[in-house]
Parts: C-alpha cells; sequence; structure tokens
C-alpha cells in the first residue's frame, strides 16, 4: 500500500480497512417495543409486574411471580407507513408484514420451602427487533455527490493509473477508496488536465439538478431467552437469563442525480486506431441533462449472546418495585457489501455511451459490543381492579464498541460512535383495569429520547459511512430522532386459557442525509423520513 493511504485515514476517509461503520453499529444495536399483547398493550411498562412472558426479556425476576406453568404464542400484524417531506414533494410509501412476536414457556416448580416456595424455568423466543422500512424522495441540489468524491480523491492525489480499470471491470485498487474508483471509471469525476491528480465532479457554475433516493431496509433482531428464577416469602422475586441473538440485517440504497450544465469529459477517438473512443481528461460543460446512479447493497448477519439479572421486591401488597440490568450483546457478523454506478451524459463532440461500472463482492467479519442497559420500575396494585407501573430504562449508544475480526479495537469506528451518539432515556407507562372476572382493559405511553448527538445532526460533523479498502459503497444514511408509542389493548381470561389483543402505534422522524457534509461541495438538505408503524397484535396461551 502506498504511504499516502495512511495520510488518508486522517483526512478525507479516515478509516481502515473494515467494513463496519458508527451507523451500522447503531442499527444494530436498536431494539423495539414487541412481545406478548398484553406487554405492548401496557406501553411495555412490566419491569415491577412480571408474570408475563416478555419479562424474561425485559425484567428476569418476573419470572419468580409465577405460581402456575405458562406457555403462549403472539401474532403480529405490522403496517408500515413512511412519509418523506423534502422541498419538492411529500412521498408516501407502505407496507404490510405478519410475524411471531413472542413464543415461550414457563416452568413453575413448588418447593414446599417457607423460604423460597417456587422454583421457576422457562424459555421463549421474541422478535427483539424489525428494521423493515421503505422511504423514497426527490430533491433539488446545491451540490453533487460527484464532487463530494473528486474533493477526497483530489486530496489524496490517486493517479488515473490507479483508478482505472483492468480484467472486466475488476480493478486494481493501490488502496484507494472504491468510490474514487466506480466514480472514475463510470466519468463521474474527470481530472482537470492529462496526468493531473486534481479532479472535477459534474456540478460546476451555472449547473442545477435534482436528485432522487430510493431505501429499502428489512431484517430482524430474534432473541433466545433461557431464564432461572423463584422468590424468597413472597417478598423478593429473582431471576437471570442467557440469551443467544440472531441479526440479519439487509440495505439496498439507489441514489441518481439529473443535472443540467453539469461539466462532462470530451469522447475522442482511440489512439490506438481500432475504432474505440475513449474520454478526453479535459471536460467541458454540456447544456444537455446528464445523470448517474449509484446502487448501493449491504447484507449484515450473526449471532451474540447477552446475560440479564433482574429482582422485583413486594414490599407490601400495593406496591412492587423491580430493578433489572442487561450486559451488552457480544456480537460476531459478517458483512458482504457492493456497489454499481449507471451512467449517460449524452454527446460532447462524440458519443460517450451510457455503461455501468461494479465493486465485486466481498465479505468481512467484525465484532459488534451493544450498549449496557439500565433499568428501573415501580408499579401500584390497586385492590383486585387495577394496576399502574412506570419503568425507566437508560441506554448509552455511545459505549457501542467494534472490533477487528482478530479481536483488536477498530479505533476509528469507535471514536465515530463517541462523536455521533449520545445515551437514550426511556420512559414506558401503563395501566390496566379489570372489568369484570374475565375481561380487562389497557392502556399505555412509551417515550424514547433521541441517539443523535447534537454536533452530527446540526450538520457541525463529517460522517464516515464507508472505508478506502471495502467495497461498502453507501455514501447516505440516517440519523434518528426521538420515538413515541401510544398503545391500548384488551384481555379476556377463562379458567387457565387467555387471549390478549393489543394495538400499537410506533411514530418517529428521522433525517436521511445522501452524503456528508465536506470541505469540497456543500452538502444536499437532510430530507425528513415520518415512520409509523400501527401493530394487531393478538396472543394467546394457557397457564396449568
Amino acid at each position: 500500500m502506498k504511504k499516502r493511504v495512511f495520510s488518508a485515514l486522517c483526512a478525507a476517509l479516515p478509516l481502515a480497512m473494515f467494513a463496519q461503520t458508527a451507523i451500522d453499529a447503531y442499527q444494530l444495536s436498536r431494539y423495539d417495543l414487541r412481545g406478548t399483547a398484553r406487554f405492548m398493550s401496557m406501553g411495555g411498562a412490566f419491569g415491577a409486574l412480571g408474570g408475563d412472558l416478555s419479562t424474561l426479556n425485559q425484567n428476569p425476576g418476573g419470572i419468580g411471580v409465577y405460581r402456575k406453568s405458562d406457555i403462549g404464542i403472539t401474532l403480529d400484524i405490522d403496517i408500515q407507513s413512511a412519509k418523506t417531506n423534502t422541498s419538492v414533494m411529500f412521498y408516501n410509501q407502505k407496507q404490510t408484514k405478519v410475524g411471531v412476536n413472542n413464543v415461550g414457556y414457563i416452568g413453575a416448580t413448588r418447593t414446599n420451602s417457607e423460604i423460597m416456595p417456587f422454583f421457576n424455568w422457562g424459555f421463549t423466543y421474541n422478535r427483539a427487533a424489525s428494521f423493515n422500512r421503505r422511504f423514497r424522495g426527490v430533491d433539488v441540489m446545491n451540490g453533487s455527490l460527484s464532487n463530494y468524491i473528486a474533493g477526497y480523491t483530489s486530496a489524496e492525489n490517486w493517479t488515473t493509473g490507479e483508478l482505472e480499470g483492468k480484467d472486466n471491470n475488476y480493478f486494481a485498487t493501490y488502496g484507494a477508496p472504491w468510490m474514487s474508483i466506480l466514480a472514475y471509471n463510470s466519468y463521474m469525476i474527470n481530472p482537470v488536465s492529462p496526468g493531473s491528480t486534481t479532479y472535477n465532479g459534474l456540478w460546476g457554475n451555472g449547473t442545477s439538478g435534482e436528485h432522487e433516493f430510493d431505501v429499502e431496509e428489512t431484517g430482524y433482531v430474534d432473541e433466545y431467552e433461557i431464564n432461572l428464577g423463584g422468590n424468597f416469602a413472597d417478598v423478593v422475586y429473582w431471576g437471570i437469563g442467557f440469551g443467544i441473538t440472531d441479526i440479519n440485517y439487509n440495505q439496498n440504497v439507489y441514489y441518481q442525480e439529473f443535472l443540467q450544465n453539469a461539466t462532462i469529459p470530451i469522447v475522442v477517438p482511440d489512439q490506438n486506431g481500432d475504432g474505440a473512443v475513449v474520454a478526453s481528461p479535459t471536460p467541458v460543460a454540456t447544456d444537455q441533462e446528464v445523470g448517474f446512479g449509484l446502487q448501493s447493497r449491504k447484507h449484515i448477519s450473526g449471532t451474540g449472546y447477552n446475560f440479564k439479572a433482574g429482582l422485583i421486591v413486594r414490599p407490601i401488597n400495593e406496591l412492587r418495585l423491580g430493578f433489572a440490568v442487561h450486559t451488552p450483546t457480544y456480537y460476531n457478523l459478517t458483512q458482504n457489501n457492493d456497489g454499481i454506478v449507471d451512467y449517460g451524459y449524452g454527446y460532447a463532440e462524440g458519443d460517450l455511451k451510457p455503461g455501468y461500472h461494479g465493486t465485486p463482492i466481498e465479505a468481512a467479519n467484525w465484532k459488534l459490543r451493544t450498549p449496557w442497559r439500565l433499568m428501573a420500575s415501580a408499579a401500584v396494585v390497586i385492590g383486585p381492579k387495577a394496576i399502574i407501573s412506570a419503568d425507566y430504562e437508560y441506554r448509552p449508544y455511545q459505549d457501542m464498541t467494534t472490533k477487528y475480526d482478530n479481536g483488536d479495537n477498530v479505533d476509528a469506528v469507535n471514536d465515530g460512535i463517541k462523536s455521533y451518539y449520545k445515551a437514550t432515556n426511556i420512559i414506558r407507562l401503563g395501566a390496566e383495569y379489570r372489568i369484570s372476572n374475565h375481561v380487562s382493559i389497557r392502556a399505555g405511553y412509551a417515550y424514547e429520547s433521541s441517539p443523535t448527538g447534537a454536533e452530527v445532526k446540526d450538520n457541525q460533523l463529517p460522517v464516515y459511512t464507508s472505508s478506502p479498502n471495502d467495497t461498502g459503497t453507501t455514501p447516505s444514511y440516517t440519523l434518528d430522532n426521538s420515538t413515541r408509542y401510544l398503545t391500548c389493548g384488551l384481555g379476556y381470561k377463562y379458567k387457565n386459557f387467555y387471549a390478549d389483543a393489543a394495538y400499537v402505534n410506533k411514530h418517529y422522524k428521522s433525517d436521511f442525509h445522501p452524503y456528508s457534509p465536506n470541505n469540497y461541495t456543500m452538502a444536499p438538505a437532510a430530507s425528513e423520513v415520518t415512520s409509523n408503524s400501527n401493530n394487531v397484535v393478538l396472543t394467546i396461551g394457557f397457564r396449568f
């Protein structure tokens, strides 16, 4: 690798040879409000209550509340919409997903001991998070992705020989950024003169245009939990849990620009005389519309593990207090990236024919440690009729850590995590009222503060989304704001059978950035994406 690559680590793209980014670390560390219908209908405020299959994934101490064995399954219909607001238009994307939120079994064993009358154990499957979302939009431009790439390519003095294509579109990279390689071979960036290592993008004086984006995310975090617990004298309920997680995340981003009065290369005959045409390194302005599209694909999958411990204390019959701690989830991950650029630039003293270039698909292994989770809860039991409960959770996203496959810290990404993210504070409130011996009504509310730091939110920090030697070519990123849940539901119980239904509305806003601000071109305005999920949830089960 040439020595200037090392200066690149401190300049335009200060990352080493790896695939992960701070944005990926956050995306994979998120959790949703998901579980049984009773749990969701009360806003997830079950940390001091227990006695529900979902508590194994929240406060393991809830398993100690059980006096009977329990088996149940939860089905979920998720109706999603994502509305994009730009200066040009509103665009609303909708989709519906059906799945299983929770399946579990609790075994309650009587010990005939006054000190610990019950010892319980259980197993649950829980869908901890869903990544499913799709949004798109159109907006006017005040700069171009091509100029963004030209800027950091020029700053590192990459020669045309180091960027040109060889052997059926597979490139000799010399450590150069893959986006620079794609952009050069797709005429998005061009040297200002023959042999120059300074490059122009397509945007010049008098250029105008629009960009379009279409983002699709799919995937999930599934957690399999094994818990043990019991109670001491019906006053202190305890539980410990071991969780195994399965994660699968896919992202497909298509970004394109349509430009008027752009600067494109001249096409001249090949000097070898074989009739081919090549682009002159001297660009010229054209009044014809030109354009390019960048498709970036990413797939991350792997497994992880974590531990949980919790207590519920009942000092008096009317009051319950809960405490729980979750260790980070320790993931071993595999990531695949690739990118393709297609282009068409019209005519300029010759025919620059449409074409495309792409990167190879390469896999990289890395490790992620998610944040700790700390929870405190309280609940008031009002006779046999009503329950009011509240939870607080602290989740420090700035403490996420990434590592190479060999276990060494990825310092550049970890520094980005500390710069981009902060701790979130989560509040969950729930209530239940028993109308009769068989029917209950429920309602809840949950709020999670934004994990995004003030400086990156205000475009005061560059956001790095790819590194020079990987095949990740996704310059775009999304920053989340706060999240709010409104919930309600019904419960029915007859002898050993129970059925619960819930409606959950999740509402949050995000800012989509086509690429990060830098010193080489103006960053486009962020597009506001408003996401809504309306979940209809049904749980059926038996206690025996």
